[in-house]
């Protein structure tokens, strides 16, 4: 909830997940976001925000449907190098039911067709700086703001944090746009 408050302070529209809690990934993640943003019922692009492994489907949803999305901001999402590059993953085996490097979905390292801003701390705490803040082409740009992992969904100093560097990117993205 903080972190959908931030962002609708920052004046955004702001949407659910919608899908529950998030148990790690299913074959059919990719295809469930995608009816949710259908709900959205909006025909702009969208801007996806993702934290955790919600920036990994973020990142694929995009792939699979670039034309409806205007962005993609991870926040402490652990889409780049080994899958053990955070310190849950055996319990996030438990949870989701299968090995942490064969998801039921494919990992794609390759950053998607649309502007992706990868926000990560070092103080994360669970995913790894290398992990969440990704290598040149798997992103566009990385910001560190200071937050705990979970700060970055609950916390009003790191939700904040998050949502200016997500407005100053999709300024420079938006501005860059309009000069070419």
């Amino acid at each position: 909830m903080e972190l959908r408050r931030a962002l609708a302070e920052a004046g955004f529209r702001v949407h659910p997940w919608r899908q529950g809690w998030n148990l790690g990934a299913q074959a059919d993640v990719i295809e469930r976001l995608r009816h949710s943003l259908d709900l959205v019922r909006d025909e702009r692009p969208v801007l996806l925000v993702g934290w955790s492994l919600g920036g990994v489907f973020a990142r694929e949803l995009a792939r699979a449907i670039p034309e409806r999305v205007r962005a993609v901001a991870t926040l402490g999402s652990p889409f780049s190098g080994d899958p053990r590059l955070n310190n849950v993953w055996r319990l996030y085996e438990r949870v989701a039911g299968h090995p942490i490097d064969e998801p039921p979905i494919p990992r794609i390292f390759d950053k998607p067709p649309v502007p992706t801003l990868a926000i990560w701390s070092r103080r994360d705490g669970i995913v790894a700086a290398e992990a969440a803040r990704g290598k040149q082409g798997e992103r566009d740009k990385a910001v560190e703001v200071k937050s705990s992992h979970m700060g970055f969904s609950v916390s009003a100093r790191g939700t904040r944090a998050a949502v200016r560097e997500i407005v100053r990117f999709l300024e420079e993205v938006e501005g860059a746009e309009s000069r070419d």
